[in-house]
């Protein structure tokens, strides 16, 4: 059965914005084209931010997602963050891994009491020792999702295997992918049972 009057927020950083895309889609726009294709009603609001971290992320989403997603539609949201939470800045990082979890916590806590919620891991990216902390805060998150019982996809593990992914970050700014990379994002997240359930529910 398609979905009617569904509004669907994707909050999070550069990589939810689709950052380094030439087509300017991202795996958000891609995962919800192909959704429309199959018939789905579905209002896309891509609210990506670059650099930001789960700090920000906490400061504005409600706020954000309230104006998008008025209580008579269905209403969803998917985050992704935490790149940039693990870059290190005048020597220091953005955010502590102890931080992100909490603002992690506060963000899921408060947003499935009136949404449907999906949280999507940090991808990997070209930089050996940041992808180390994006992995372990990856793992942490996947923690305070399965105890929120959040569904969560860890993109991290199948793409740090993806040639086409890797290539293409190198190629970029060792951050961001082009097209293909977003399309391999894409399916990752196409795939999910998750997402394939909000799509058949």
């Amino acid at each position: 059965m398609a979905l009617s009057n569904v509004r669907i927020c994707f909050v999070g950083d550069s990589f939810v914005n689709g950052t380094g895309d030439s087509q300017c889609l991202g795996w958000t726009g891609r995962i919800c084209s192909a959704a429309i294709k199959q018939g789905h009603d579905i209002t896309y609001y891509n609210l990506g931010i670059r650099r930001e971290t789960s700090a920000d992320i906490a400061g504005r989403w409600l706020e954000e997602v309230s104006r998008r997603l008025p209580e008579d539609c269905d209403r969803r949201i998917v985050f992704s963050f935490g790149v940039n939470d693990t870059t290190i800045e005048n020597g220091k990082l953005r955010v502590e891994l102890s931080k992100t979890k909490e603002n992690t916590q506060q963000i899921l806590s408060v947003a499935k009491t009136s949404f449907f919620v999906l949280m999507v891991s940090p991808p990997p990216i070209a930089e050996i020792e940041q992808n180390s902390r994006v992995e372990t805060l990856s793992q942490e998150l996947a923690i305070i999702c399965q105890q929120l019982k959040v569904p969560y996809l860890d993109v991290f593990t199948p793409l740090q295997k993806s040639e086409v992914w890797l290539k293409e970050v190198a190629a970029n700014d060792s951050y961001h992918p082009n097209a293909a990379g977003y399309l391999e994002f894409a399916n990752l997240v196409q795939n999910w049972d998750a997402w394939q359930s909000w799509l058949n529910s």
